[in-house]
């Protein structure tokens, strides 16, 4: 491999250290699909339709497209609700990298009618679940309710999230409520950014000026005379309005009641189509802003409005004449008209410009032209607020497991101070022994069966995936302890390498070293592996991370079976709860440590083959070596329980779990050959 090649994995791993959980690499709302994943979304049909919402016949349903597509859901007695995907809504995207698809129902009265999972590519067979496991939880979001005071999500009817399966069941919460929330606002079932329909306050023009709920625009005489130079009637010159322009949204009552008056506002609200506006619109001065083209080809050609790329042309059938207006304080209009605008198409919510174009024929027989462009935006006063919306898992789950936190930070705390002083502490053989087996004592028990705090390649494996279709960290944030673990691991690798967590903040990897270290004081011979053989061994472990990695751009469902050569989740994760394979798996695994130190993590694990690439990226090495190291002596070597120091004396980072052992070594006088020989010579002769 080139060194290239080398960095950039290095790089792309080391970011899956910083985001990803041992349950997360989960995306929501970026995510690109593929042709073949928006090809595959689901399909609601007649029956999944009628047992969603509960129907005693088969309903009727009809897809509606836009920015929030989904279905209309219809009985004999007419609309009962809507459908929509979880996918097309909220791109929720799981575990796995992939896509997950849930049908969300959502009647009348803003209710949750049911969800059906459609789709997923999750692992929860390696975790000990089943389909029906998540599919209850889906079907437990029946009956919830987006009104809800203290916001959907919050009431006590939520389902509870599975705890072998935080990030995947967040994920779905998440993605549920949030596609039930939109659509149930897009179809006006909640109010939600809407224009307010309802609320009336009494305005004079002026004020509505000031508040931005009229927008306007002058051209004077001069001006337009300027702009249509070379017309063949020319305008004079002057001060006087060309045209003095007009325009607000008259939907809300304190703005068109105001504006138009009480019947006239009626009059024109009431004709509206759902989804329709009104859109106001006077002027002064020599120019009109109907014109009289319309009158032959039902098209007001001069006024235009335009929102992002969508322009919209305001027609006859839309249009009403006022004769008078309401505000005492209003200017004296020449024109004054409302036009109606489409609800396809066009969100009043949102900013938009009326652009007046004005046209004069030119000297030469050609047509002069300009336009006056008025931005507008509907004031936030006349939006109605929607309710409140779930709050993110993430910030439940910090809060309830900050004491967790807290102690995980104190463990990489106090390790960053054993590595940063470790000449001291390596000059004290006894203090470093009893450190080292306390500290991994604490993290088997604490941070491993206490916590669930072991990592896994699978979140490697799942990051790679998640590059692909986007992901969004407040996923990552729905497993505090897991997420400030990687954050800590991410620092080590790049300060020390990857022996700060394989060699201290690994359950496993502790489980292995205490038991192979009661074996030793239990007289259990050790088998010295031939370094030979040895370094060819390590090409099973590099070997089992390519062929998940590859294997998850073909399946990310036998990727993880395959992940399975982890014993993490039965040893730690499960606490040997599981199936006799998996335990017989490990058992094995752990009585071969017993005879070779760290087997598995010397052999077999594909996190410490992953870690040990971006390990090559590491900033400090403060592991001492002696120029007689591998030379004159060889002890170090052999008394390497990882077997991370050739016969030449270096110590290979990849396979150095930085225990210290060596370090310990080097500095112990009554046992380092060198500091013996040292010792030697400066005794006085005849000692």
């Amino acid at each position: 491999m080139t060194r290239i090649t080398t960095l950039c994995l290095a790089i792309l791993l080391l970011g899956a250290s910083i985001a990803s959980g041992p349950r997360a690499a989960v995306a929501q709302g970026v995510a690109r699909p593929s042709s073949e994943e928006v090809a595959r979304a689901a399909v609601l049909d007649r029956a999944l339709a009628q047992t969603l919402f509960g129907l005693a016949g088969l309903p009727t349903i009809l897809r509606q497209e836009g920015p929030v597509a989904g279905w209309q859901v219809s009985d004999l007695d007419g609309p009962v609700g809507y459908i929509a995907s979880t996918w097309e809504i909220a791109r929720s995207v799981g575990y796995s990298g992939r896509p997950l698809d849930v049908l969300v129902a959502v009647d009348h009265s803003g209710r949750i009618a049911g969800a059906r999972l459609m789709r997923h590519s999750e692992p929860i067979l390696t975790l000990g679940l089943s389909d029906e496991d998540i599919s209850d939880f889906v079907g437990g979001f029946a009956g919830t309710d987006l009104a809800a005071p203290e916001g959907a999500g919050d009431g006590p009817d939520m389902p509870d999230i599975i705890s072998r399966a935080t990030v995947s069941t967040g994920v779905i919460r998440d993605s549920i409520l949030r596609t039930a929330r939109t659509l149930a606002i897009a179809r006006g079932i909640l109010p939600g950014g809407g224009i307010d329909r309802v609320g009336f306050a009494s305005h004079s023009w002026a004020e509505l000026m000031g508040q931005g709920a009229i927008a306007s625009g002058t051209v004077t005489l001069s001006e337009a005379r300027a702009r249509l130079e070379g017309a063949r009637v020319a305008i004079p010159e002057g001060d006087a309005p060309f045209i003095d322009l007009y325009v607000a949204l008259a939907d809300p009552p304190s703005i068109g009641r105001n504006i138009l008056g009480q019947q006239q506002y009626t009059r024109a609200v009431g004709a509206l189509a759902p989804g329709e506006t009104v859109l106001f619109v006077a002027s002064r001065g020599v120019y009109s802003h109907r014109g009289v083209d319309w009158r032959r080809s039902g098209v007001f050609d001069r006024i235009t409005v335009i929102q992002g790329e969508a322009r919209i042309a305001v027609v006859k059938p839309g249009y009403t004449r006022i004769d008078a207006l309401a505000a005492p304080d209003a200017p004296d209009m020449k024109e004054r008209s409302l036009f109606r605008l489409p609800g396809e198409g066009f969100d009043a919510t949102q900013p938009f410009t009326v652009e007046l174009t004005a046209t004069r024929p030119a000297a030469d027989g050609g047509e002069l032209r300009f336009s006056l462009s008025i931005p507008y935006q509907l004031p936030g006063a006349y939006i109605t607020e929607p309710p409140a919306g779930p709050a993110p898992l993430w910030q439940a789950q910090w809060q309830n497991k900050r004491f967790q936190v807290a102690s995980v930070a104190a463990m990489m705390g106090a390790l960053t101070l054993i590595m940063l002083f470790q000449e001291t502490l390596v000059r004290r053989p006894k203090l470093w022994l009893r450190l080292r087996l306390s500290f991994l004592a604490l993290t088997l028990f604490w941070l491993g069966w206490g916590l669930n705090g072991q990592l896994s390649v699978v979140q490697v494996v799942a990051f790679v995936q998640s590059l692909l279709s986007g992901f969004n960290w407040e996923t990552f944030l729905i497993e505090p302890v897991i997420f400030t673990l990687w954050a800590g691991v991410a620092l080590g690798l790049l300060f020390w390498g990857r022996g700060v967590f394989c060699g201290w903040l690994c359950p496993f990897g502790a489980l292995q070293e205490l038991m192979n270290a009661a074996a030793r004081r239990l007289g259990i011979a050790q088998v010295a592996v031939p370094h030979a053989l040895h370094e060819r061994l390590w090409i099973i472990k590099y070997t089992l991370f390519v062929a998940i990695l590859a294997l998850s751009f073909y399946s990310m469902k036998h990727a993880l079976i395959l992940a399975e050569a982890e014993p993490f989740k039965t040893a730690i994760s499960m606490r040997m709860l599981r199936a006799w394979p998996f335990v017989a798996f490990v058992l094995v695994l752990l009585v071969a440590g017993l005879f070779i130190e760290r087997f598995y993590c010397r052999y077999l694990c594909p996190l410490g083959a992953a870690l040990a690439i971006p390990a090559k990226l590491r900033i400090f090495d403060w592991l001492h070596r002696r120029p007689q190291c591998g030379r004159e002596c060889r002890l170090c070597e052999t008394k390497c329980t990882v077997g991370a120091i050739d016969p030449i004396g270096r110590i290979n980072p990849n396979e150095c779990v930085l225990c210290l052992r060596c370090q310990v070594v080097m500095n112990d006088s009554a046992t380092c050959p060198v500091l013996k020989r040292r010792a030697r010579k400066a005794a006085p002769a005849g000692d």
